[in-house]
């Protein structure tokens, strides 16, 4: 049974992951997949599940063991691989043309050239590939910072400058997203509003009202493909094809 807090994690990612399911059982079985900065592989062990293979980039030997940990409670340990890496470095770790579809989640805004590093997942991918693309929304997090009162760092926000030490996520705008996208070769299929609600919605209405948790998932994925609610979502997804 589902657990309530694995329930409320669900209405961060569930958009994300529903859209990463249907592509890929579109395309068959037996894919190729690559997952950067996949970490403790939340996404690679269930694509795992669906019967392809996968590989896991990600610069912390932690996050590996315990991707590898989960990939054999799960049965899918001859699937799942994991590789101590970064987007930067990803190149040099995977051979060019390989892939079938990429999943670039919340790994973008670290890099310090974003068109740069793209391209380089442009390269990874076989011809007709596919890229699973999630970054932080800019306008999002201008709005959050005013609604918790830090006026100055809203500000600061409204131009892209980072507001705190150790704060090294770039944000984007789904315009922006899209010319990234487009001047790397890439052709956006989808692009979906994600988190919307979810991270202004109190805990306390969560656990304590009956049902909340579930109706808050509807309401996100009945905004998902709602393009007027990109500028109010924490993220953005996009599925784009190379």
């Amino acid at each position: 049974m589902e657990r309530p807090l694995e329930r409320r994690a669900a209405t961060r990612t569930a958009v994300v992951w529903e859209a990463c399911r249907r592509w890929l059982e579109s395309g068959g079985p037996g894919q190729t997949v690559l997952d950067i900065g996949g970490g403790t592989g939340g996404f690679a062990v269930r694509v795992a599940e669906l019967g392809h293979r996968v590989t896991v980039i990600d610069p912390s030997p932690d996050a590996l063991a315990a991707l590898d940990r989960r990939a054999r409670e799960r049965d899918v340990a001859d699937l799942v691989a994991g590789c101590q890496g970064d987007l930067a470095g990803v190149t040099e770790l995977v051979e060019a043309g390989t892939a079938d579809f990429v999943l670039c989640h919340e790994v973008l805004g670290l890099v310090d050239d974003p068109a740069d590093a793209l391209v380089s997942i442009g390269s990874l991918l076989r011809p007709g590939g596919a890229l699973s693309l999630l970054v932080s929304q800019q306008h999002a997090a201008v709005l959050g910072r005013a609604m918790a009162g830090h006026f100055a760092q809203a500000r600061e926000l409204l131009g892209g400058v980072p507001i705190a030490a150790g704060d090294h996520d770039r944000r984007f705008t789904a315009d922006e997203v899209r010319t990234l996208l487009a001047e790397a070769g890439f052709e956006p299929v989808e692009m979906h509003a994600v988190r919307v609600f979810t991270d202004l919605v109190p805990s306390a209405i969560l656990d304590l009202e009956p049902g909340a948790v579930d109706g808050l998932l509807e309401l996100e994925r009945a905004v998902a493909d709602r393009p007027e609610y990109l500028t109010l979502a924490a993220q953005v997804h996009t599925l784009a094809t190379h």
